[in-house]
């Protein structure tokens, strides 16, 4: 009798590592492989580029990894004849050119660089009037000038000339995978002439080819989540032990997947990232502009949309918070065997809510969705009180502060109120941090029953795919469930609630115009 096709097969690229991970359709994880990688080289200041072959490479090498794990876990009786298909989820907005054999014309860029096209003629005609008319003119330029397409046309002539396909990372593993160009309509998140409203590319007209030098046989197509792309090809198959024949299905994103992972699927629940980048995510099937101009992103659920305010550095602020002021903790960590950020919760539970007066504003790197470019870090009320307690911990306070902004913002636009919070990413495991985000939110935190949400969101949208589960609502109730929940303080949550309202929310305005002034002699450098 053939086995039972009851599990799936979720492939999450990720900045730090791949992961292959099983999933049954409970939502348990059954089994894991994990590659760290190096997130990215740089060959000057700013820029964050990682060979494509490496990428794949790490993906072999996660697959080979569960497949030896649960042979060496046999009774458990798990094996590759009892996948039903995989799922394949990645870090967004990673671009690569591709010549016409296939072959990756120069590394990719990575989603953390931050070159940017110099001296581009702005947006004429018709649409440069519109949006002169509508004061968005400076957004267009900045989104024109951090477009990679157009940094390699200016910059790399030669290379963008023999560009055949210009991809992000999810469409070339799709390819390596079931050797189709073709990706999901899910991962479609960066400066490409996308439309994000209709989901699909943007039609002829549109103004994103007036500023863009990509041609429209440059992209692959696209395929909603939850539909067949193709099948494993005995070439893939060889290369990561997944079955030949093995149905792919389109999947999205890993903020996107991470979102429906941790259950977040109707606009009342907010799915907090504390990941690299930390963001505040709620799905809707209405198409809403948090920010003017700034889409809301592709959900991993077909039709929907996620509606994100992100803060672009997040949770890599506890990365350099540990360079720069953590040596104590990297010290402990070495002789106990953990991870030094494992040890900061006692730095957070050593200072009282507040931090003694010290507040953070998060904005480490220049952006342009919160609250614009010209915005900068900050941290106000040094006294001779504070220690690099205050300082860690007023980190993670100016994180939740900038995302309880975000959940303001969301709400105003769609006018759907946010009653619950699911928190994902490496940050979720910290339970000092998410008590803190409960008590300034004044609403209640839970954390999934798995780490792994984004891979859970891609086995989501396989199980339904493939007819595992008839809809989302009924895969998302069975795949998905709380392993705890924190409750907000009223005492604590009133003292943060003033400490916002009068003393965050007030930073950005008064420090603006000396932001203003750095941008204009630092544009791009801080």
């Amino acid at each position: 009798m053939p086995p039972t096709r009851d599990l799936i097969l979720a492939l999450d690229n990720g900045t730090q590592s791949v992961r292959a991970l099983l999933f049954d359709l409970q939502g348990d994880l059954l089994a894991k492989s994990q590659v760290p990688i190096e997130p990215y080289f740089s060959t000057a200041p700013g820029l964050a580029e990682q060979h494509p072959e490496y990428f794949w490479q790490a993906l072999c090498r996660a697959c080979q990894g569960l497949w030896s794990s649960i042979a060496y876990e046999s009774e458990l009786g798990l094996s590759r004849e009892r996948l039903a298909g995989v799922a394949l989820t990645t870090q967004r907005s990673t671009v690569i050119n591709l010549d016409e054999k296939d072959q990756p014309l120069r590394p990719a860029i990575v989603w953390l660089d931050q070159r940017r096209a110099e001296g581009l003629p702005p947006l004429g005609g018709l649409w440069g009037l519109a949006f002169r008319l509508a004061g968005m003119s400076r957004t267009v330029a900045y989104l024109q000038a951090e477009a990679e397409a157009n940094w390699i046309a200016q910059n790399q002539p030669e290379i963008w000339k023999r560009t055949h396909k210009y991809v992000y990372l999810s469409g070339y593993l799709t390819h390596r995978l079931i050797g189709r160009w073709i990706d999901s309509v899910g991962c479609q998140v960066g400066y490409m002439p996308f439309d994000y409203k209709n989901m699909r590319w943007a039609s002829s007209w549109d103004w994103k080819w007036q500023v863009l030098p990509i041609d429209r046989s440059m992209l692959i197509d696209l395929a909603p989540p939850a539909t067949v792309l193709g099948e494993i090809t005995p070439q893939a198959a060889q290369q990561t032990g997944i079955p030949a024949g093995l149905p792919l299905i389109a999947a999205a994103s890993d903020k996107a997947c991470e979102v429906i992972g941790a259950g977040c699927l109707s606009p009342n629940i907010g799915c907090l990232s504390y990941g690299t980048t930390a963001t505040i995510n709620t799905t809707h099937k209405s198409y809403i502009e948090v920010i003017p101009l700034i889409p809301p992103y592709p959900s991993a659920v077909p039709g929907a949309y996620s509606l994100e305010v992100q803060i672009y550095r997040g949770f890599w602020m506890v990365t350099w918070f540990k360079q720069e002021f953590g040596l104590p903790e990297q010290r402990r960590a070495s002789e106990l065997g953990v991870a030094p950020e494992t040890l900061f919760d006692e730095l957070i539970r050593s200072v009282p809510a507040g931090s003694h007066g010290l507040v953070l504003q998060p904005y480490w790197s220049p952006g342009l969705k919160v609250p614009g470019p010209e915005a900068r870090g900050a941290v106000i009320g040094f006294g001779d009180v504070h220690t690099r307690a205050h300082l860690y911990r007023a980190i993670i306070e100016g994180l939740a502060y900038a995302l309880r902004d975000g959940a303001e913002r969301t709400v105003r636009r769609s006018g759907s109120p946010i009653t619950e919070l699911r928190v994902a990413g490496g940050g979720s495991r910290s339970t000092a941090a998410l008590q803190l985000t409960a008590d300034i939110f004044g609403l209640p935190v839970a954390r999934p029953h798995v780490d792994e949400a984004s891979g859970l969101g891609a086995a989501i949208d396989a199980a339904v795919g493939l007819g595992l589960h008839r809809n989302f609502e009924q895969a998302v109730a069975a795949m998905t469930r709380i392993r705890d929940t924190f409750e907000p303080d009223s005492q604590t949550h009133r003292f943060y609630d003033d400490l916002y309202r009068n003393v965050y929310r007030r930073m950005y305005q008064q420090l603006k115009p000396l932001y203003e002034e750095l941008y204009r002699l630092f544009p791009g450098k801080v």
